[in-house]
């Protein structure tokens, strides 16, 4: 059954046999016949053809996977949980945005690690968009996002301010912007529209890379104040914006459950 629930899973969030196939290393009918085998075994339909290749879930294939996602999670937990009888460690999946990942992560990364000796890490780095839809697929435990986005599923707490500026020269015409799923993206747009500016605009999907831009004299940007290099001119933005974080409502392990509040209790 846990391996029907998987094909099902990918299916729902490919909605397509053929890219299904791809990323379980199956053929297409074996993805076809496998989805095909449960809803037998359900008695429901779950997917609905409208032409050659696009698929529509129903609403019982809606129920079904968020069911399926707390039933695969904890028949992973349950797996690793016998693996930890024989290694003492637990794994606990962290992605966070760019910004956090740089300048916040790392420190915090020390108490943890310092806390949690028998946790095994992994950290990834996503913009708020990609970070949110890795929790709520429950490909992460925790994320860290620079906007106040919600989805079912998934908590979210207020963790710390941070102050965006407009860093460069104002002599600088160009303006380097980060990518619409971006967290600071909303803020650049509505300064754009504010000041009714014009000027020419390059997406830089890094904030690394525009920090270091800067720094060469080129462009001017809006982000955050602790991503401006030294000697690079900046000016106040109205704006503060929160770094949030995100866990998933379903947490089935005790020690990943106490990641979550010591991290809540070192931002208070």
């Amino acid at each position: 059954m846990f391996k029907l629930l998987t094909t099902f899973r990918v299916v729902y969030e490919t909605r397509n046999f053929s890219r299904t196939a791809e990323l379980l290393y199956l053929s297409q009918p074996a993805v076809s016949n496998q989805i095909k085998q449960l809803e037998r075994e359900l008695g429901v339909d779950l997917f609905q053809r409208n032409g050659r290749k696009e698929m529509q879930p129903t609403k019982q294939a809606d129920l079904l996977y968020e069911r399926a996602l707390v039933l695969l999670e904890e028949w992973d937990d349950t797996q690793q949980k016998l693996l930890d009888e024989q290694n003492e460690e637990e794994l606990c999946r962290i992605v966070a945005s760019h910004t956090f990942a740089v300048y916040l992560l790392p420190k915090l990364m020390k108490e943890l690690l310092a806390k949690f000796p028998k946790i095994n890490f992994s950290i990834d780095f996503a913009n708020s968009h990609d970070a949110l839809d890795q929790v709520a697929k429950h490909e992460a435990d925790f994320g860290f996002i620079e906007k106040p986005l919600e989805t079912s599923g998934v908590q979210r707490y207020s963790l710390i301010e941070d102050d965006l500026v407009v860093a460069g020269s104002p002599e600088n015409k160009l303006w380097l912007v980060r990518e619409t799923s971006s967290g600071v993206f909303h803020y650049t747009q509505r300064y754009f529209e504010e000041k009714n500016k014009q000027e020419k605009k390059m997406v830089v999907k890094s904030n690394e890379v525009i920090a270091a831009m800067l720094k060469e004299g080129i462009g001017r940007s809006i982000l955050s104040k602790r991503a401006v290099p030294e000697d690079v001119p900046f000016e106040p933005l109205d704006n503060q914006r929160y770094f949030y974080l995100i866990q998933r409502t379903h947490l089935t392990s005790e020690r990943i459950l106490e990641v979550g509040q010591e991290i809540l209790k070192y931002y208070k």
